[in-house]
């Protein structure tokens, strides 16, 4: 059903983006971490995937644009804007809240912060790979250290951008990408680790690295 079709009638199809469910409310949170300025780029792909969910994307990326006073929409898109601005606010640290506070579309605040935030993709692929070759297992358990990599493997992945393909240069891509995080995670592992690391190395072909995370826990 349409955006317009849904909006004429009193009772809004829940299919509609102008729907919004019993449960919904303004001071809902989406993520579970609040942005404080560090991290945009998994903030937002955590805010877009609640959004998502909620059929509200369209209030953010400006496909669902601002109807004129007099139309019966009106009020719908008011509400359900207002809806999406507190949800995003409530998603952000103080002190970014007071600078997009007076903007007056999710539109504009979604803009605003990705024109603040966002790096171009040589400097986040710079800060990414920067991360990775840091990281280290240190004091934290096996578990903490691999959510952590596996989070910059994610952040990496969506930078890179790589096509799904099922021809065999993308299948040796992805096999060498593989074998690379597999590298990555066993280069960060304490001392004691050191002869399951070396029986690793060892197996023929490699193991995967949801494979080598059984073997270790």
């Amino acid at each position: 059903m349409s955006s317009s079709s849904a909006n004429s009638s009193p009772t809004i199809d829940h299919t509609s983006p102008y729907f919004i469910a019993s449960s919904d409310n303004p001071n809902y949170v989406l993520v579970t971490s609040v942005f404080n300025g560090v991290g945009f780029n998994s903030w937002k792909r955590s805010m877009m995937i609640s959004l998502a969910g909620k059929n509200k994307i369209g209030f953010i990326d400006g496909s669902i644009t601002k109807p004129s006073d007099s139309n019966p929409s009106f009020s719908n898109w008011f509400r359900v804007n207002s809806m999406v601005i507190s949800w995003i606010l409530n998603s952000l640290h103080k002190n970014i809240v007071d600078s997009v506070l007076f903007l007056q579309t999710a539109s504009e605040i979604w803009t605003e912060l990705n024109h603040r935030y966002a790096q171009s993709d040589g400097a986040l692929l710079y800060q990414i790979q920067q991360q990775l070759y840091s990281i280290s297992q240190g004091s934290e358990d096996f578990s903490t250290y691999f959510t952590k990599l596996s989070k910059i493997w994610d952040e990496l992945r969506i930078v890179q951008g790589i096509p799904p393909c099922s021809c065999d240069s993308a299948t040796a891509i992805h096999k060498f990408l593989e074998y690379q995080r597999l590298i990555q995670l066993l280069m960060g592992l304490n001392e004691s680790y050191k002869i399951i690391c070396g029986q690793i190395l060892m197996m023929k072909p490699l193991p995967s690295v949801s494979t080598v995370y059984s073997l270790i826990i």
